[in-house]
């Protein structure tokens, strides 16, 4: 630990700075068990990790489980690094470039894996938030945050206004970032956002980046995680296509951007578990990188070992696929779709009296804000026992996936939350 944060210290007493007591702290063990295996590697007869091996040598495993995977036993069985397999590490860092082109030229580190993204936020918490720290979300946020980052490290999770004139709130964001005395500051921007399911526009995105450069000047420490579970899912134009991440980490010596994304959503593969934590930090270098990703990989060999390698090898084989393209395409234009079934369904004029939709542009969701006198959890429950339509209440909203509708059961879905809201008049 006294190494790696030496480094740091040198490299960036920013991002030192930033750090939690645990991250400070949190090391990854080169020079125990692992270290010896690592040197053992190639040896004749290798007694050193805690694995079985066949008499031929490759993994020993039930033929039961293996008859059922059609790939090589070394790719499925054995442990997978806990910083992930340099493969997907390699390959997620390029796919991250290709997806966002203003990256081109700009150094970050290599992506480290965690257990998705759920798992991935727990270890950014683990680096950066100590008991009592605020992390300023919008107050349309993922209610998972409250587990991982407030009851897990007891942070604050700290809101503002999301939604203004049918828009991103700028100014509601401004004034908590810059909310108290300068110092650290730790702000999640989730876009796609959940439950709203909206994107900001690129001007929105350009003036969210501007006040974080401003709050940097004034000489604020600022670590941004981008909670990038639903990236790529975007509808319509004029809306930011690449990761706020992208201008981020690019931005000022002050600000350690954190991307936590993965395949969950990207890939549709919700059970595989695959998600990375990258860095960006303005004139950051491979050995600061290095550094923050030791301990990221100590933290997660601490927490859960290491993550699933069949999962890593299954998308690795998907993303070397001549058809991989294609086909998320063709998941790309079914997600559209019913977006688009959404929009043409909320045109009908009498929905308003019941019910308004709030901003929604991409991802998975959107929301509708009911009418005054109306409960929506109350609603909730009229339309499981009478509709049989499902959706969450949030406060005074209704959240609908439309993810999981069906195109053609759209129309009927918010005719079923019209007819409901009506009979709790």
């Amino acid at each position: 630990a006294e190494e790696l944060n030496k480094i740091i210290q040198e490299k960036s007493s920013v991002a030192f700075e930033l750090l939690s007591e645990k991250g400070k702290a949190i090391f990854f063990p080169k020079k125990g068990i692992l270290g010896q295996t690592a040197e053992a590697k190639g040896t004749k007869i290798n007694a050193t990790i805690g694995a079985a091996v066949e008499d031929d040598g490759t993994p020993m495993r039930l033929e039961a489980i293996a008859s059922k995977i059609d790939m090589d036993p070394s790719l499925v069985f054995p442990y997978a690094p806990s910083f992930g397999r340099p493969d997907i590490r390699a390959k997620w860092k390029s796919m991250i470039y290709e997806k966002n082109p203003s990256l081109t030229g700009v150094e970050l580190s290599l992506p480290v894996v965690t257990n998705a993204l759920t798992h991935g936020i727990s270890m950014a918490g683990y680096m950066f938030l100590d008991a009592g720290d605020e992390v300023i979300v919008p107050d349309l946020f993922w209610g998972n945050y409250n587990l991982t980052l407030g009851h897990a490290y007891g942070a604050n999770i700290v809101k503002f206004n999301t939604f203004k004139n049918g828009g991103f709130d700028l100014d509601a964001f401004e004034a908590k970032l810059n909310e108290g005395k300068i110092g650290k500051k730790v702000v999640i921007l989730n876009f796609p956002n959940n439950p709203s399911g909206y994107t900001p526009t690129e001007t929105e995105q350009n003036s969210i980046v501007e006040i974080v450069k401003a709050a940097a000047e004034k000489g604020n420490k600022i670590v941004t995680m981008t909670d990038d579970a639903y990236f790529g899912l975007v509808y319509e134009e004029g809306i930011a296509k690449e990761s706020i991440f992208t201008p981020l980490c690019q931005l000022h010596e002050n600000v350690l951007a954190v991307k936590i994304d993965g395949a969950t959503k990207e890939d549709y593969v919700w059970g595989f578990r695959v998600g990375f934590i990258t860095y960006g930090m303005k004139s950051a270098d491979a050995e600061l990188y290095g550094a923050l990703e030791a301990k990221t990989a100590g933290a997660i060999r601490g927490n859960i070992s290491n993550s699933a390698n069949i999962s890593q090898s299954l998308l690795l084989e998907a993303y070397s696929s001549p058809e991989y393209t294609a086909q998320k395409a063709s998941k790309y234009a079914i997600m559209k779709d019913r977006y688009d079934a959404v929009k043409e369904a909320l045109k009908e004029e009498k929905y308003k009296e019941v019910f308004t939709a709030i901003p929604y542009n991409s991802g998975y969701f959107m929301c509708v804000e009911l009418a005054d006198g109306l409960n929506a959890d109350k609603v909730r429950k009229v339309l499981i026992e009478k509709y049989s339509i499902g959706l969450i209440s949030l406060g005074n909203l209704l959240r609908v996936a439309y993810s999981a509708v069906a195109a053609t059961d759209v129309q009927e879905m918010f005719e079923g939350i019209y007819n409901a809201c009506n009979d709790c008049k």
